[in-house]
C-alpha cells in the first residue's frame, strides 16, 4: 500500500474513570486520526520536540541525533508499517554516504526523532485506514502540558 504523510495534531492524555494514558494523535488532513498510546516519558519527549523546547540537558532523543550527525548519518524519514494485535511497527530510514538502510523502531521513538530533525512521517495508507479513526470517535483527551499543570 502506498505511504501517507502525517502530521502530529498533539500529545495528549486519554483520561477515563479507570485510568489515564498518554497518546499522541497523529492525522493526515482528512477524516483519519490515528491515536498511539505512549508512555509518559516518551509523550513527554514528543511534546518537547514539538513545542521546539531546548532543554538544559538533551533527552535520549537529542543524544540520537547528535550521535547521527557526528558520524554523518542522515535520518530521512519514519514511518509505520503495520499494526498487530493493537501494537504499531514503525522504521527509520537512514542514510551514510551512497548507503540507505531501514532500522525498527517504537512508533514513539521514530515520532520524537523525526520532529526533531524536522523530516517526515508516513504512514501505511491500510493502516491508516484501519486503526485511524474520526475525530468524533476519539477517546476524551486532554492536551499532555495543561494535564501536567494539574
Amino acid at each position: 500500500m502506498p505511504l501517507v504523510r502525517c502530521e502530529v495534531k498533539g500529545v495528549f492524555v486519554a483520561v477515563n474513570d479507570e485510568t489515564t494514558v498518554p497518546l499522541v494523535l497523529l492525522t493526515n488532513g482528512s477524516r483519519h486520526n490515528l491515536p498511539i498510546f505512549i508512555g509518559l516519558w516518551e509523550a513527554v519527549s514528543i511534546n518537547s520536540a514539538r513545542n521546539r523546547e531546548v532543554l538544559s540537558r538533551p533527552f535520549t532523543h537529542d543524544l540520537f541525533l547528535d550521535l547521527l550527525n557526528k558520524f554523518s548519518i542522515t535520518l530521512h524519514s519514519m514511518q509505520i508499517d503495520s499494526i498487530e494485535e493493537g501494537v504499531y511497527y514503525a522504521q527509520l530510514t537512514l542514510s551514510s554516504g551512497n548507503h540507505r538502510e531501514h532500522i525498527d523502531c517504537r512508533p514513539s521513538d521514530g515520532i520524537a526523532l523525526s520532529l526533531r530533525a524536522d523530516v517526515p512521517i508516513f504512514v501505511d495508507e491500510e493502516v491508516l485506514v484501519s486503526a485511524g479513526q474520526k475525530a468524533e470517535d476519539l477517546p476524551p483527551m486532554t492536551d499532555l502540558s495543561t494535564f501536567l499543570k494539574k
